[in-house]
């Protein structure tokens, strides 16, 4: 096949990009350039080192490489949807959409004009036929950040490291003399670099300062912008814990009053812990998800999936209701929806129903 090899400069695609090259496959690398930090943002982004970096690696495999600016795609599908759905209250997730909009969106868009028939990325995720599975590696899988996919993209995508863990994967880098073989994960926003979430949103979005309220309304403290905490968040409030071994978390963002609203965490703490949601912009990489049934849901990166029932609502929305309670739902975030090991797709928190 003639495939286009996403090399974002890191060990994974540049391993993805050997396999397919020992595969046999007309192998061509390219670098999407997304961003240059134009607005100094505190914080490193390093688009020319890692633009060196996956070059390198195309020469040492003997294939053609190119540099695709999409830097005005990225503002407008993914920064774009990122600050106002922070600005609208909610916790969006700009690797979700960048994989859906930018990887196999716009990319496939270029590299259809050029006559590719795929794209491989360094994506921890499996594949069989069209079907999209939890990447071999638990500690690594990265199939929740696929969940927006849709079908016509899953049937061009490429995953050839989803096989590997992560020590076999570095292993291999060596045996391929690759110059990343040693060059640490980056752990930014998607193709950005080392920038913290709340240093990308401040240099964009005003501070709008309020109090920070416990549940019975006390002012415990001043926040400064709703738009810079997520709930569950247990640090970077400002709320010095009361008594050792307890800690303030973020349970609420009143946006009409600016109200931060903290509680101390247990088991029991108020609007931390919900059971039920509602979801919309349901998206599916197979068959619609149209009836109702028992799947697995996993509420963020990182978080094990839990049992649920999915019970459809038309367009587009769908109920959930987990077997056992969940902690922090929130409105905007991506809900990944499994049967067992394979990604049946994904969808948006619209609203959370708390006991």
């Amino acid at each position: 096949m003639k495939i286009l090899a996403a090399m974002s400069g890191g060990v994974d695609s540049s391993v993805a990009a050997a396999v397919l090259v020992r595969e046999g496959h007309d192998v061509h690398g390219v670098y999407m350039k997304n961003w240059i930090n134009e607005e100094n943002i505190i914080g490193h982004c390093p688009w020319e080192e890692d633009i060196v970096d996956a070059e390198a690696v195309a020469k040492q495999l003997g294939i053609p490489f190119r540099v695709v600016n999409l830097m005005t795609e990225y503002r407008e599908k993914v920064v774009k949807y990122l600050l106002e759905g922070y600005q609208a209250g909610i916790t969006p997730n700009p690797d979700v959409m960048c994989n859906r909009e930018m990887k196999f969106g716009v990319l496939w868009e270029w590299a259809q004009e050029h006559g590719f028939e795929a794209i491989a990325t360094g994506h921890y995720a499996r594949k069989e036929g069209d079907r999209i599975l939890r990447g071999a590696d638990s500690n690594k899988d990265q199939t929740y950040f696929l969940a927006m996919m849709q079908p016509h993209q899953v049937h061009i995508a490429q995953f050839p490291i989803g096989h590997l863990l992560k020590p076999e994967l570095r292993d291999l880098a060596r045996e391929f003399g690759l110059k990343t073989a040693e060059k640490k994960d980056s752990q930014g926003i998607c193709f950005i670099g080392q920038v913290k979430m709340e240093d990308f949103l401040r240099t964009f979005v005003p501070d709008n300062p309020g109090p920070i309220v416990n549940l019975d309304g006390k002012v415990l403290g001043e926040h400064r912008g709703l738009h810079l905490y997520t709930l569950g968040q247990r640090k970077g409030h400002g709320v010095a814990s009361p008594l050792h071994k307890q800690a303030y978390v973020v349970v609420a963002k009143r946006s009409p009053s600016n109200e931060l609203v903290v509680a101390i965490e247990n088991a029991d703490t108020p609007l931390l812990w919900a059971r039920k949601a509602v979801l919309h912009s349901i998206s599916s990489t197979g068959a619609p998800l149209h009836d109702e049934r028992t799947l697995q849901a996993q509420p963020r990166y990182r978080c094990p999936a839990g049992d649920a029932a999915f019970r459809p609502l038309g367009e587009g929305r769908a109920e959930l209701e987990y077997t056992e309670p969940q902690r922090a739902l929130t409105p905007g975030q991506i809900c990944a929806l499994y049967d067992g090991e394979r990604l049946l797709g994904g969808a948006v928190f619209e609203s959370i129903q708390h006991a």
